[in-house]
């Protein structure tokens, strides 16, 4: 399906275009909306809080950057089916009657497209994929917003905000831990984006937000609904996951429990809905359990997934894909488990034996998982597991290989250009062993090396890792 007026609303097009001007905006961005510099008009004594809100939003170079940010997140299409790349043209004709319904009131977001994926315990997540262009707008709300709201969050909360990572809360969590709070009450909220209470969350929006039309605008991205499979569902509660937005609203909301864990003097680490609280001991974690359970179904209208929630020992529980261990003079980081099963069935759909796929792809392919997750995983002390991983996945490449010599004419060719003598080859190429058995033979090992492995691209784990610690 096509972006058309049809799904989007009755609106006049303009003729003129929303062109930027040359110059302002490096060449390969000319033609991004143009929004004229925001108006003084609704100023509250200077509050930027205030009445200009919406104009700051729709000022040029915010919108501008918007829309870079989109085009280089990518990103799947929308209801309509307009691909990012498809968008600047149609800002071109459309941008500033679409720029002047927002400022209006009028403008009607699209519902956004659901999609499902698979999660690593099991179970689907559910995610809201909006059109390009309501991306680009929800990008611009956002980059108005942090600044007002993320100035007061929590110190423990790094999800989703500027400098702030995952591996900051892993360290912060192992530094809990090694000062002694080695209980951990580890929290986790059922479908927490899709029972999100709107009229809670818009409540502490317009704590900061006093522009009414931004208010709006917000609310109606809330209530947007979701379509599947050409039917459109609309809901009084939660916030589609996969907009810009999300994020934001989000630690908006979670902040209310950040601020009453430093209350009551916690320490803990919160990433996104993910929160670990740690203490001292097993009985303050189930008295602590009870009361945040209380706090955030009765206070914030959440809903605490009892089933996977625990008091217990850090290094038993898994937070951001790690888990923790102790060694010698404290607190180690590890990669958890279900993390490194979760690898293996990445390389597993890489690595198939009948993904139709050339060497040359898979091992590209592979390279760039390979590099993504250590780059993740650093802060762990993973070398051993590594080094395992390097030789499952050399075995693996081995098998793929093998069968794509599937010929015995071919096995034999191969084999002797790998330096094997005739007779071996004959011998090797006219085995009926399966192929994963044949792919820890010595046969192959002497021949498919791992410095051949290396040679075609193989990027391996361990001197990634070495790089990544040293670095």
């Amino acid at each position: 399906m096509r972006y058309s007026t049809d799904i989007q609303r009755k609106q006049k097009t303009s003729k003129e275009g929303w062109p930027a001007k040359a110059g302002v905006e490096p060449r390969s961005m000319q033609g991004v909306p143009s929004i004229s510099a925001a108006s003084k008009k609704g100023r509250n004594n200077g509050n930027e809080c205030a009445g200009n809100l919406l104009e700051k939003i729709l000022d040029r170079n915010n919108l501008n950057n918007a829309f870079k940010r989109v085009k280089s997140n990518r990103g799947s299409h929308g209801v309509d089916g307009m691909k990012v790349d498809e968008l600047l043209p149609f800002l071109k004709q459309n941008g500033e009657a679409i720029r002047q319904e927002i400022l209006e009131g009028r403008y009607t977001p699209q519902p956004v497209r659901r999609v499902e994926i698979d999660k690593p315990d099991g179970g689907k997540r559910q995610l809201g994929i909006p059109t390009a262009l309501d991306r680009m707008i929800q990008q611009a709300i956002t980059q108005v917003l942090s600044p007002i709201f993320d100035p007061e969050f929590s110190e423990s909360s790094f999800g989703f905000r500027p400098g702030r990572s995952a591996k900051q809360a892993v360290e912060a969590a192992r530094r809990h831990i090694e000062d002694g709070y080695k209980w951990v009450v580890d929290t986790d909220l059922a479908k927490y984006f899709d029972t999100v209470n709107q009229d809670k969350l818009m409540n502490l929006v317009a704590r900061k937000v006093k522009d009414k039309r931004v208010l709006k605008l917000i609310r109606l991205y809330l209530k947007s609904g979701v379509m599947l499979n050409g039917v459109v569902s609309y809901s009084e509660e939660g916030v589609p996951q996969g907009g810009p937005l999300s994020p934001l609203l989000s630690n908006i909301m979670l902040d209310e429990l950040d601020k009453e864990l430093e209350r009551r003097g916690h320490k803990f680490c919160r990433y996104a809905d993910d929160a670990n609280i740690y203490v001292r001991s097993k009985r303050a974690g189930e008295r602590l359990m009870k009361s945040i359970t209380q706090f955030l179904e009765v206070r914030l209208k959440l809903k605490v997934n009892e089933k996977k929630s625990a008091v217990d020992r850090p290094w038993k529980r898994k937070f951001l894909g790690f888990s923790f261990y102790n060694r010698k003079g404290g607190i180690g980081i590890r990669v958890h488990e279900k993390s490194i099963m979760k690898f293996k069935d990445k390389v597993r759909e890489v690595l198939s034996r009948s993904n139709g796929k050339s060497t040359e792809q898979k091992v590209k392919s592979l390279t760039s998982k390979i590099v993504g997750w250590v780059n993740y995983f650093s802060p762990a002390d993973m070398k051993k597991v590594a080094a395992t991983l390097d030789e499952w996945i050399r075995r693996r490449l081995r098998m793929c290989i093998w069968k794509q010599w599937r010929k015995v004419q071919t096995r034999f060719k191969n084999l002797i250009k790998l330096g094997l003598n005739k007779g071996l080859a004959i011998q090797f190429a006219n085995t009926r062993k399966g192929y994963w058995r044949i792919s820890s033979s010595p046969i192959l090992n002497r021949t498919l090396t791992n410095q051949y492995l290396v040679n075609i691209g193989l990027t391996s784990l361990s001197q990634r890792y070495s790089v990544v610690r040293s670095s």
